[in-house]
């Protein structure tokens, strides 16, 4: 692709981005409280639950706060871990199923990106690098890398509701 269509195609989708914006986004003063509460938890797969265990209590510092039968499949787990302000993250594991590794596919999940205070952030950092995890670092504030079964995580030093010192709520 020629510069000329990538500048082209970069304007499209600014246009694109502004049309949804004037038509979507109301002004704070405006806007709706949601009729949600908070993110209950997400639920990801874990193809072998110890290593997930050590990976994000031991590593992340994540404790682990529930490891209970998946109610709807008998032999497998249902574990809980917390992430902060009253949010969990869970995973199932599927013995016997053949679910093959992770992916990224439309309609499925990017990445996951969890709030930690900056001095625990460069902790974090340390102890992932120390670990050998292959790190992206974005803007100073960002740690992109991915559990041991491929899902995507975001480490962010900035306060809930901001991104990369803008507030987006």
């Amino acid at each position: 692709m020629s510069t000329t269509d990538e500048q082209e195609r970069s304007q499209r989708f600014a246009a694109q981005r502004d049309r949804i914006r004037a038509e979507h986004l109301k002004p704070v003063s405006s806007r709706p409280a949601s009729s949600a509460r908070g993110l209950h938890h997400t639920a990801l797969i874990s193809s072998d639950v110890e290593r997930t265990v050590r990976f994000y209590q031991d590593l992340l510092e994540f404790p682990l706060t529930e490891l209970i039968e998946n109610r709807d499949y008998p032999g497998s787990s249902h574990f809980f871990f917390d992430i902060g302000n009253s949010n969990l993250l869970a995973f199932f594991d599927f013995p016997g199923l053949d679910i093959g590794p992770y992916q990224e596919v439309l309609g499925g999940l990017h990445h996951i990106a969890i709030s930690v205070e900056p001095d625990r952030w460069n902790h974090l950092r340390t102890k992932l690098v120390d670990a050998g995890v292959e790190l992206l670092e974005h803007s100073e504030v960002s740690l992109y890398f991915r559990d041991p079964d491929g899902a995507r995580l975001e480490l962010i030093a900035d306060p809930l509701g901001e991104m990369y010192g803008s507030h987006v709520l």
